[in-house]
């Protein structure tokens, strides 16, 4: 996937306080960062930072970290941010962010680091060859487990049918088991209760798509 390049954003983003630049160096002490110690939570694939702004909002006693590899996108969720504080004169103390690829995790973030994992909306990488790029697949779980703490979660909605059969298949041959599988999120009102909305979320959702939601742990 192609995304046009905003000029200006990578200055914006070396220069923002959300901005850990330097996370490799973070790893083993995303509390002492945060300067707590408290669960820490991610989002791999963020987009625009709705989902992971509402969570930070919610749940101040919870860090969360949103990862995205373009800085475009991560130029958004900045913005977000800052308008935020600007309007509203709040901030979210209690979230960061990480320009780079999700390839590079166990890089981040050290063994058993993570409380949860959220994956929303990934892109779905349609072609057969590319199946090991998707962030559901069995080759990604493995780098989740090394992060993932023993009694951890990943949660996982889309709105792409086949990506979730795929991600379902997946499972087994990676050694995860699933805690809730939906089909339509929607009508689910267990699965529902606390759901926060992303950007896609709300588009596919008011079209009349189903959206599909599963939790999994080791």
């Amino acid at each position: 996937m192609r995304l046009r390049n905003i000029p200006g954003s990578q200055d914006v983003i070396d220069h923002s306080p959300y901005v850990i630049k330097d996370a490799e160096k973070r790893r083993g002490s995303w509390r002492e960062l945060f300067r707590n110690d408290h669960p820490l939570h991610i989002e791999v694939g963020m987009g625009k930072g709705r989902f992971l702004m509402e969570l930070a909002a919610r749940n101040p006693d919870i860090n969360f970290v949103g990862i995205e590899r373009y800085t475009s996108v991560l130029l958004r969720a900045l913005q977000k941010v800052e308008r935020l504080q600007e309007t509203e004169n709040k901030t979210l103390p209690n979230l960061l962010f990480i320009c780079a690829d999700a390839s590079g995790l166990e890089e981040i973030f050290a063994e058993g680091e993570v409380s949860k994992i959220y994956l929303n909306f990934s892109d779905p990488w349609p072609k057969d060859r590319h199946a090991r790029r998707r962030l559901p697949s069995r080759e990604f779980l493995a780098r989740y487990d090394k992060i993932l703490k023993k009694d951890g979660r990943l949660e996982f909605k889309t709105d792409n049918k086949a990506l979730f059969e795929f991600a379902i298949g997946e499972l087994e041959p990676a050694g995860w088991r699933a805690e809730k599988i939906t089909h339509d999120l929607y009508a689910d009102h267990e699965m529902m209760r606390g759901n926060v909305m992303t950007e896609y979320e709300e588009k596919f959702s008011s079209a009349g798509n189903p959206i599909y939601k599963y939790i999994i742990y080791r």
